[in-house]
């Protein structure tokens, strides 16, 4: 697969994939009441995280965009950082604490794009330098 072809749209998602998780969790962080309610319950860890890491996501983007090699690190530290964050989820909800069971799926589709992120961002690091 040619995964070359992949990073520019890769790039792209994560800008405006990083834009959307700033300003949603800003909203849920920073809203007006109705606004912080609609998040039920987030938990308050997660929801930070996310928020911080969208600023991290519109950077690695726009350096995927401009083929900087610390973008693919900043691709695997996303990926890492969000399955450390994923793991203390899952203990937070096995000892009982409470939880929006969206989160699960949010969680995953975040870790599932950082790792195809930083899969395409470093094949393609080696396939530009061969």
């Amino acid at each position: 697969m040619n995964t070359t072809r992949l990073l520019k749209p890769m790039a792209v998602a994560a800008v405006v994939f990083g834009a959307l998780t700033v300003f949603s969790g800003a909203r849920a962080l920073f809203g007006d009441a109705a606004a912080r309610a609609a998040v039920g319950n987030a938990v308050g860890f997660v929801l930070w995280f996310n928020f911080l890491a969208g600023f991290a996501y519109v950077a690695a983007g726009l350096g995927l965009w401009l083929g900087k090699p610390w973008a693919r690190h900043l691709a695997t530290a996303l990926a890492l950082a969000t399955a450390l964050v994923a793991a203390a989820f899952a203990v937070h909800v096995l000892g009982g604490g409470a939880f929006e069971p969206r989160t699960v799926g949010a969680l995953a589709l975040r870790l599932g794009f950082w790792v195809a992120a930083a899969a395409v961002a470093h094949h393609t690091g080696r396939v530009v330098r061969a």
